[in-house]
């Protein structure tokens, strides 16, 4: 009841972003997860290819990230949400309408296009639009994400059912409805001018050596965060020997989100500098790894429920912490980041944030696969686990020495959320 409240205490605006952000994730997991299946199994296409079709979706969103940002500062956050989201539809639907190389790979563009422009554009809309309330607000859009990314995955597997062409032409749907509710509904917000020309902006944003230190010692976090998708789901499937074990991974977090996310954000904001939470979620992070590193050697299938159960407890344990460990960081990571400059590049700092964290956690997940490989072959599973252990732990030092030498902003500037 509390989350409700909070929600309706908030202008029409911010609601509808929480929504929104509940429909992108939903429309997103529904497809993109079961995307590889389908080119691999329908269409017959090649592991090489399939690599190319799903890295093209990649770079597309993870190298323009900057340029969605600016486009927000300059054009206005609002025609870039609209613009990000008509993208999306175009390019899911794609995915239904074709099976040639090149429609995939247009539709694999458009589509991480999309996620370039609305990502940052949407974050930079709510923090200008809270005002003082950007903490609540990024808890609540928590709680929302995280609720798309179970429903997503859900709905995907029973439109399987069907066939991959309804998941992707829903999903299509999903990014229609919201990018007219978003026509609609979302009311335009001045822009100001920044003063300077775009490659101006670019370089006073990236000549921020703070925000760019902020934005590399938050490597772990997202890192460990993707490890929700990768590493955890395959300890629940080995421990329990069921591949669909995986969804308990999900709703573990959902109902975590759900139940505590807004609590712990209103608590601990009244409670101490944003950076003692924000490492202190790391350092949870960190040790999240630790409950499941100590089943991670028992292989083969386990003796019954009884077996299968005590198995993926720590697995369970390592989702309930590592969620725990976001909840409390998240949230003021997303408040400090236009804190840091001018608020007229607001979405040029979320830009550039998405870049460096998006590049520098990709390499991170690269190395977390290489030691699942490595730990396998040397007998020593243990490993991957260590290794985010040791992610987390680096990244809460990390924001520990910023905080120590005064580099993170004292307090978020207030914003007033004019129309």
């Amino acid at each position: 009841m509390r989350t409700w409240h909070e929600i309706r205490g908030f202008p029409a605006a911010v609601r509808l972003l929480l929504l929104n952000q509940l429909g992108v994730n939903t429309g997103f997991y529904l497809l993109v997860p079961y995307l590889a299946l389908h080119l691999t199994g329908d269409l017959g296409m090649s592991a090489a290819v399939v690599g190319i079709v799903l890295g093209v979706r990649n770079l597309s969103q993870q190298g323009l990230f900057l340029i969605g940002g600016t486009a927000s500062d300059r054009l206005g956050a609002r025609g870039v949400i609209i613009a990000g989201c008509a993208l999306r539809t175009v390019g899911f639907g794609l995915f239904a309408l074709g099976d040639g190389l090149p429609v995939l790979l247009a539709a694999s563009m458009l589509s991480g296009l999309a996620g370039a422009l609305f990502n940052p554009a949407v974050r930079a809309y709510l923090a200008l639009e809270a005002g003082e309330r950007k903490a609540e607000a990024f808890a609540l859009f928590n709680v929302f994400a995280t609720t798309g990314a179970l429903i997503g995955p859900l709905l995907g597997s029973a439109l399987l059912l069907v066939d991959f062409r309804a998941s992707a032409l829903t999903a299509a749907g999903i990014f229609a409805v919201l990018t007219a509710a978003q026509a609609l509904v979302l009311p335009p917000r001045r822009v100001a001018p920044t003063g300077n020309s775009v490659l101006g902006d670019w370089l006073e944003v990236t000549g921020d050596r703070g925000f760019l230190a902020f934005a590399l010692a938050m490597v772990g976090m997202f890192t460990l965060e993707n490890q929700l998708y990768l590493l955890l789901p395959d300890a629940a499937r080995r421990a329990t020997g069921r591949e669909g074990a995986a969804g308990l991974v999900f709703l573990v977090g959902t109902l975590a989100h759900l139940g505590l996310q807004l609590r712990l954000t209103a608590a601990l904001k009244r409670r101490g500098n944003r950076a003692r939470w924000i490492g202190s979620g790391l350092v949870l992070m960190g040790l999240s790894f630790l409950p499941p590193a100590a089943v991670a050697g028992h292989g083969g299938t386990p003796d019954g429920l009884a077996d299968a159960t005590a198995r993926v407890l720590p697995v369970l344990a390592g989702v309930l912490l590592l969620n725990l460990g976001v909840m409390l960081a998240q949230p003021f990571v997303m408040e400090l980041i236009p804190a840091f400059g001018r608020t007229e590049l607001t979405g040029t700092y979320f830009g550039l944030f998405y870049v460096v964290s998006g590049i520098a956690a990709a390499a991170g997940n690269a190395l977390v696969g290489w030691a699942m490989d490595a730990g396998g072959h040397a007998d020593a599973p243990w490993l991957p686990w260590a290794c985010c252990a040791a992610f987390g732990l680096a990244s809460a030092a990390g924001i520990a020495v910023l905080h120590r030498r005064r580099v993170l902003p004292a307090h978020p500037a207030a914003v007033p959320a004019t129309a």
